[in-house]
């Protein structure tokens, strides 16, 4: 490669690391004068590389949105940092319909780079293993992804085209507050001011469940939670909403999971700290209520009696996780809970005698 041709490069890779670069500081950078940098920005501008001039005291040059992506130049941690992250997000689920978007821009990374630094990347990728399983193959499709995303960014009502889980079609405007990515599949909640003006086809059927149980939706009243890959359509409309102050979207996913209708509400008192608690059940699962603020002097992270509810569909599966919390506790409901839990606890009284 020529000097002259290693220096757009490194122009280009410079110009890629964001920002606005001034003629001086390129020229130093590259160890030449304004002149030919002006020049060499001359020879991306004839490749098609979307660079802008912008004037001032403080102007330059940047890259500009193109028609295109232009030529990424990728250090050798960069790299590896792209390669593995496009392989985490498609073991984790997190990739949209177009499955082969991931696979075909890994083979384009591989294919331009460098064969020694393409042999290093490769041995680490079969060396990799993963502790648990490939996430649930439940993609969104890229199109309603991308305008759900500019719904919440610009506040832009959306209306979305989405079918429940037993089937059920309907079309409904949505007040998106957040795009949440959650074990393995994508979610959007939000406020559907549809809903107590009629009752035709604005409340999806079916109840809510956890995100492992196949959730469709969950929330109250027009609280909504919707999965994205039941969403066939979504479409931008005029005008603006407000977002209440403080929303974490997060968090309002893992709340309306552990809020959704199952069969068993289920009442408990667990002596511990929130970490202690939360590690068996977390906030997807239960809703922890805060106990009164500790006197003066005490410690705030100290163990004590919480408050803990909780829906389940199957109580069964219930005294094994209480067990692993290896913290004492009382079940204020309901009473077949108890019954279970000794249950357990005989049998696994008879299995430690055993010889």
């Amino acid at each position: 490669m020529s000097r002259p041709t290693g220096r757009v490069l490194t122009l280009l890779e410079l110009l890629q690391s964001g920002g606005v670069r001034t003629v001086a500081e390129l020229a130093g950078r590259l160890g030449v004068d304004g002149r030919t940098v002006r020049r060499y920005v001359g020879q991306l501008l004839e490749l098609d590389v979307p660079v802008e001039t912008v004037r001032g005291r403080y102007g330059g040059y940047r890259i500009g949105p193109g028609y295109r992506l232009p030529p990424l130049m990728l250090s050798d941690d960069e790299a590896l940092a792209v390669l593995l992250g496009l392989a985490a997000g498609r073991r984790a689920g997190l990739v949209t319909a177009a499955d082969t978007a991931s696979g075909t821009a890994a083979a384009k990374i591989r294919r331009v780079l460098p064969g020694r630094l393409a042999r290093r990347l490769d041995t680490v990728l079969e060396s990799l293993a993963f502790t648990t399983p490939p996430g649930a193959s439940a993609e969104p499709d890229a199109e309603v992804l991308l305008t759900l995303a500019d719904a919440v960014r610009h506040r832009r009502p959306v209306t979305i085209r989405y079918t429940d889980r037993v089937g059920a079609r309907s079309e409904r405007v949505l007040h998106a507050y957040g795009i949440v990515a959650h074990e393995g599949r994508w979610y959007v909640t939000g406020r559907d001011p549809g809903i107590g003006q009629d009752g035709t086809g604005q409340v999806a059927t079916g109840a809510a469940g956890t995100a492992e149980a196949g959730t469709d939706e969950a929330g109250t009243g027009a609280d909504r939670t919707f999965r994205l890959d039941r969403i066939a359509g979504a479409r931008l409309l005029p005008g603006s909403f407000e977002v209440p102050a403080g929303l974490d979207p997060a968090r309002r996913v893992l709340t309306g999971f552990a809020t959704a209708a199952y069969r068993h509400e289920v009442t408990l008192r667990i002596h511990g700290t929130v970490g202690q608690i939360r590690a068996r059940l977390p906030a997807a699962v239960a809703t922890l209520d805060e106990p009164e603020p500790p006197a003066a002097g005490a410690d705030p992270t100290a163990e004590v009696w919480r408050r803990v509810d909780l829906r389940v569909e199957e109580l069964d599966r219930l005294p094994a996780v209480l067990a692993s919390l290896d913290r004492p506790f009382v079940i204020e409901r309901p009473d077949e809970l108890r019954d279970l839990v000794m249950a357990l606890a005989d049998r696994l009284r008879d299995c430690a005698r055993q010889v």
